[in-house]
C-alpha cells in the first residue's frame, strides 16, 4: 500500500475484547507474524479489495455509457400485448 510520505508508519490503539486478543496473538504466532503484522495484512487486503471493486464500477458504468444500441425490442404497452 503506497502512503504520501514514503515509510512513515503511525501507531494506532485498539481497545480489544481479552478473549479475542488471545485468540489473535494465538493466530498471529500460527502464521509466524505479530498482532500489527496481521492486522495491517489484513487491513491492506480490505483497501485493496475496496480499491478493486471501485475500479470495477467505474469500467462497468462506462461501458453501459458507451454501449452501442443492442436492437432490443421496445417495451410494449399493457393494451398492446392485450390485442394480441
Amino acid at each position: 500500500m503506497k502512503s504520501s510520505t514514503p515509510n512513515t508508519k503511525s501507531n494506532i490503539t485498539l481497545k480489544l475484547d481479552r478473549n479475542l486478543l488471545r485468540e489473535i496473538k494465538i493466530l498471529a504466532a500460527e502464521r509466524d507474524s505479530s498482532v500489527s503484522g496481521l492486522l495491517t495484512e489484513k487491513l491492506e487486503e480490505m483497501v485493496r479489495h475496496r480499491k478493486g471493486y471501485e475500479a470495477a464500477a467505474k469500467r462497468a458504468i462506462a461501458r453501459m455509457r458507451n454501449a452501442k444500441d443492442l436492437g432490443l425490442m421496445r417495451l410494449s404497452s399493457r393494451d398492446e400485448l392485450h390485442e394480441r
